[in-house]
């Protein structure tokens, strides 16, 4: 199986998630930051996986960006999943999480959704992640493996 996992990072929380889902993906796996994977990547995998912290309830723009420059139906036949990085709270809960908005953009470019959106828990705003989160990410991705 061919796995790609694109990610944004701002303080190396989504980082070390994708890495340790990587982790937990047997088979040729490549892990690269959004805009460092060539656009034919995408249709020359079979698992292609979108990460980032989520910002005001959403992915950050230059992941908002690589799922808008995604051609309809281009995604067909391609298995999906998607996690983001996050604070808990009530507050926080309020806008939601870019997990569920990476998802549903994957959906409509016609990806296969293989495992609901996830998200992974960081103590604050700059990390770090909450214990035994690189763990929970690996488990995750063998659920999708």
């Amino acid at each position: 199986m061919k796995a790609l996992i694109i990610y944004d990072s701002v303080y190396g929380s989504t980082e070390e998630i994708a890495k340790a889902i990587a982790g937990g993906i047997t088979g040729e796996v490549r892990t690269v930051r959004v805009g460092e994977a060539p656009p034919a990547d995408l249709r020359q995998t079979d698992l292609l996986i979108v990460g980032s912290p989520t910002h005001g309830g959403r992915p950050t723009p230059a992941i908002q960006g690589l799922l808008d420059g995604i051609a309809d139906p281009s995604l067909n036949n391609i298995r999906v999943a998607a996690f983001d990085t996050r604070l808990s709270g009530k507050l926080v809960g309020i806008f939601g999480y870019a997990s569920g908005k990476i998802a549903d953009a994957l959906k409509a470019k016609g990806g296969a959704l293989v495992q609901p959106p996830e998200g992974f828990f960081v103590k604050g705003k700059k990390g770090p992640l909450v214990e035994g989160e690189l763990a929970r990410a690996a488990r995750w991705a063998k659920g999708i493996a």
